[in-house]
């Protein structure tokens, strides 16, 4: 279905929400717990949820005893492979409470290159969506390299949206909505609605968002957002905390258009990625 407006969001048949390691690792892990509470009430009016969700290096790096976010390849592995099953955990407990099940979905950019990778994982999703189980994504960054990657799992999330035929994703970060300039600066105006052919001239968008420990900012949101609107999928870009207005249709964060002609197409979007630093 075409969702032409927030007030459509309740009744969307899929969605897929993606979250960002700032807002569910360190200091914010207790953000994990009202997360899983919006997705739960979602799912819990029949809307089929994909979850996903950066964090894998950002919360592995305390248990390497490590201080900050490693530079090179093989210890970003390491973080990784041991904070993918601590953040698995943390959202299985949570959903524990709703009596949902977790279902861990690993991608690489070459997944979604390969027609019989791409067909498997969205072969699996769907499997796993009709079981009513919720899959978390992530980008699998132990045995992903630098030179072939997401960037991003705002660009993941944005394929994955397409691979899966979204009716919505919704973009979360530190920041509640995309503004005419990085919203800390005098005069900076939220914007409310983007038409799907938009191209936001005047629009001064920088790195809003960007922390220590993640790697996205406003213009990679955008830019996924854009590819996902263009494509038919309607867009909701919010912060973490307004996750659960969101998903019930309030007037929150930015609501990016979908084309009104827009025909899902992963491959049509894999131009759109680029590689670079790890995103989880």
């Amino acid at each position: 279905m075409t969702i032409d407006d927030r007030s459509g969001i309740p009744a969307a048949r899929r969605i897929v929400v993606k979250v960002g390691s700032s807002s569910i690792s360190g200091d914010n892990a207790g953000q994990i717990q009202p997360l899983v509470d919006a997705l739960a009430e979602a799912h819990g009016r029949g809307t089929q949820v994909i979850l996903v969700s950066s964090g894998a290096i950002a919360t592995g790096i305390p248990y390497l005893s490590l201080q900050e976010r490693p530079t090179d390849l093989a210890t970003q592995q390491a973080a990784a492979a041991v904070g993918q099953n601590v953040l698995i955990n943390r959202y299985q407990d949570s959903l524990d409470r709703y009596g949902i099940v977790a279902g861990q979905v690993l991608l690489t950019a070459g997944d979604m290159e390969t027609p019989t990778h791409r067909s498997n994982a969205k072969r699996a999703m769907e499997r796993l969506l009709d079981l009513r189980i919720l899959p978390v994504v992530n980008e699998n960054d132990t045995v992903a390299t630098h030179e072939i990657r997401f960037g991003d799992n705002d660009r993941l999330a944005a394929l994955v949206a397409l691979l899966v035929e979204a009716d919505l994703l919704v973009l979360l970060s530190d920041v509640d909505a995309l503004y005419t300039k990085p919203p800390q600066e005098p005069g900076a105006e939220r914007i409310d609605r983007v038409a799907y052919d938009d191209e936001l001239a005047g629009v001064e968008i920088g790195a809003t968002g960007l922390s220590g420990v993640g790697t996205g900012g406003a213009l990679t949101k955008v830019s996924a957002a854009r590819q996902a609107a263009e494509r038919g999928t309607a867009v909701v870009l919010t912060a973490t905390s307004l996750v659960t207005e969101a998903l019930r249709g309030d007037a929150v964060g930015t609501w990016f258009a979908p084309a009104p002609d827009g025909v899902p197409s992963v491959t049509g979007a894999l131009s759109a990625i680029t590689p670079g630093a790890a995103a989880s």
